[in-house]
């Protein structure tokens, strides 16, 4: 009964650390819009900047906790790396929450300095700053989306460098292999590859079969054997004109480690189920893939040694063929589920962060366009874009673009600024294993040119769908007694 209570408190705290991301979110927005001051004469109050400060630095405080406690290659619980991505994330959140304020402190600063800026952007720094509580809603949005954007990068990159350190290819690029494991399946497998690729070479590799195991000693410990004739040497370095002795074994590695003898243990199954020892010559031989290290060993070595081999692989060798998406469908169709084939086709980064940054990035614009679109011009505001433009629509619409960018820039720069600091901490939990025997970790290269471009192209295209979106009625234009009137655009 004990446990159950227990059981379900964790479930509840899990639901409300995962509800309260969003919510801290719409938080960060609403309080945007509580603190924005009705127009550019009245300050930002201190104290809420203040408050906003301490959150922010709570949730900073634990961004780095987390990072900190996942920071060494050790061992970790089934569930625990990913709830402390789940708490790093609440802290990333509570970030957002606490930088809530301060975008209307960022609104202003353009118009502090509108005097330096270009004058088309003038208008649109003193406008901003003097409207701000609708402003300051979208733009807090701009500023979530992008910072959720900017730090499912910097977690993705680091995560595709360490599945891309460890993933080491399971056979030369571009190679076919099918997994067999007796004659039977194996005279089936054949069959199959004559009827779909009838022009390729088929290359065999052998196993040991039950009741015979091969020990390898010293340094080749951990490595498994390929076993084979002169076709499955020539398809392990790339060259078929390898040089092939059935009384020697051959290292293929692009490391300088000489011609090395090898040593290798068997056992026979006799019920005595000694360890026997030999000796074998060996060579090394560069392959044509630097990044591959393989052991071939002769089959009628251990076939006179009497250890009993089965066909375990049967492989389309890329230098005579490439094997095309559509023809291993035919085969596996053919093979059915018992025998797997694989195409070698070298790493590939997931895209599942993409389901995350592509609609951040539609909220970010839906965000920039919001806060441009609540600027609602007052009559008076109408009469100082009639005076400033003279009613002409070209002008109108440079108005609303270089309003529309300047917004979004100011939601992007802290946006970004955030992410940045919580995707860079985020990345220590987010490459945690829980396993036994963890893998070290792996320096990943920052995306600073993606980041860069998201900082610099993000507001231009927001400005571009403020070009395309009709500008709406003109300012009054004043009659020639004094009295507005209204043209349609």
């Amino acid at each position: 009964m004990g446990e159950d209570i227990a059981g379900l408190i964790w479930l509840l705290g899990v639901l409300a650390a995962l509800l309260s991301i969003p919510a801290q979110a719409g938080g960060s927005v609403a309080l945007a819009m509580l603190s924005a001051p009705r127009d550019r004469r009245t300050p930002v109050q201190g104290s809420r900047l203040l408050w906003g400060a301490v959150i922010a630095v709570a949730g900073l405080s634990v961004l780095a906790r987390i990072a900190w406690a996942t920071h060494e290659e050790r061992f970790y619980e089934e569930l625990e790396p990913g709830l402390l991505m789940l708490a790093g994330m609440v802290g990333g959140s509570l970030l957002l929450l606490g930088l809530g304020p301060f975008v209307s402190w960022a609104l202003t600063l353009p118009a502090r300095l509108a005097v330096r800026l270009p004058r088309p952007l003038r208008l649109p720094a003193r406008r901003l700053a003097d409207h701000q509580p609708g402003t300051a809603g979208g733009v807090a949005m701009t500023m979530v989306a992008t910072a959720v954007a900017t730090a499912v990068m910097i977690v993705a990159a680091a995560q595709t460098a360490q599945d891309r350190s460890f993933s080491p290819p399971q056979a030369p690029y571009g190679a076919l292999v099918v997994r067999v494991s007796s004659e039977q399946e194996a005279k089936a497998a054949r069959a199959a590859l004559r009827e779909e690729i009838p022009s390729a070479p088929i290359v065999q590799s052998e196993g040991t079969v039950k009741g015979y195991l091969v020990y390898l000693h010293n340094d080749l410990s951990g490595m498994d054997p390929h076993i084979g004739d002169q076709a499955l040497l020539g398809y392990l370095t790339g060259d078929p004109s390898t040089p092939y002795d059935e009384g020697t074994a051959v290292l293929v590695t692009s490391e300088d480690v000489g011609d090395t003898p090898l040593d290798i243990g068997y056992s026979l199954d006799t019920p005595s189920g000694e360890t026997l020892r030999r000796t074998l010559p060996a060579i090394a031989v560069k392959p044509a893939d630097p990044g591959r290290t393989d052991l071939f060993i002769p089959a009628k070595v251990l076939r006179d040694l009497g250890v009993g081999l089965a066909p375990n692989r049967l492989i389309i060798d890329p230098a005579f063929h490439r094997t095309s998406a559509a023809e291993q469908e035919r085969l596996d169709h053919r093979l059915g589920v018992g025998m797997p084939s694989y195409v070698e086709r070298g790493f590939e980064a997931s895209t599942g962060w993409l389901f995350v940054f592509v609609p951040m990035i539609l909220v970010a614009l839906v965000g920039a366009l919001v806060a441009t679109g609540s600027v609602a011009d007052s009559p008076r505001w109408r009469r100082v874009l009639l005076r400033v433009t003279g009613g002409s629509s070209v002008r109108l619409r440079s108005y609303a673009i270089c309003r529309t960018w300047l917004a979004t820039a100011c939601g992007t720069a802290l946006g970004v600024a955030a992410g940045t600091a919580t995707g860079l901490l985020l990345a220590w939990p987010g490459t945690a294993e829980n396993g036994y025997d963890p893998l070290p970790r792996v320096a990943f290269d920052t995306p600073w040119l993606p980041i860069a471009a998201l900082v610099v192209g993000f507001p231009l295209l927001a400005a571009a769908f403020a070009a395309l979106l009709p500008i709406g009625s003109r300012p009054p234009i004043e009659s020639g007694h004094g009295r507005p009137t209204s043209r349609s655009a």
